[in-house]
């Protein structure tokens, strides 16, 4: 049973990041050796665009259980909002391998996993804040 609420954003957040290995980022025309071909840009181009996707969403999915460890938790929550932040970096960098193409409605999941991971830290500390208030109550 789930009774925290940033157990669900770090559920979400490892979903959508494996939803990333389907869906497109951008849409074009890539530009290798001379050859236009089109392409789908999502978390399978290329190696390291599969190594920090896959780092982005286990780490979610291991924080989350890892509720009796907040600071830990918190921890990880921080890593992985770093790597999402990190993985849309190399997403907008791998654009200029492209000549020409449009960025994909499904891009919305890349931004989305970084949100979660913001609520999911919002929600941890709110946890960390609660349980200092009843220990100075006790």
């Amino acid at each position: 049973m789930i009774q925290r609420i940033q157990s669900v954003w770090l559920l979400l957040a490892a979903l959508f990041s494996a939803i990333t290995f389907r869906f497109p980022f951008y849409n074009g025309d890539w530009l290798k050796d001379l050859v236009q071909a089109p392409v789908d840009l999502n978390a399978q181009t290329t190696v390291w665009l599969t190594i920090v996707t896959v780092l982005t969403g286990a780490l979610a999915f291991a924080a989350i259980f890892l509720f009796g460890n907040r600071s830990l938790q918190l921890k990880l929550a921080y890593a992985g909002l770093i790597l999402s932040i990190g993985l849309l970096v190399i997403y907008f960098l791998e654009l200029k391998n492209f000549s020409s193409g449009s960025i994909a409605l499904w891009c919305i999941f890349h931004f989305a996993i970084a949100t979660f991971y913001i609520l999911a830290i919002k929600g941890i500390l709110n946890d960390q804040k609660l349980i200092k208030g009843l220990d100075r109550l006790r």
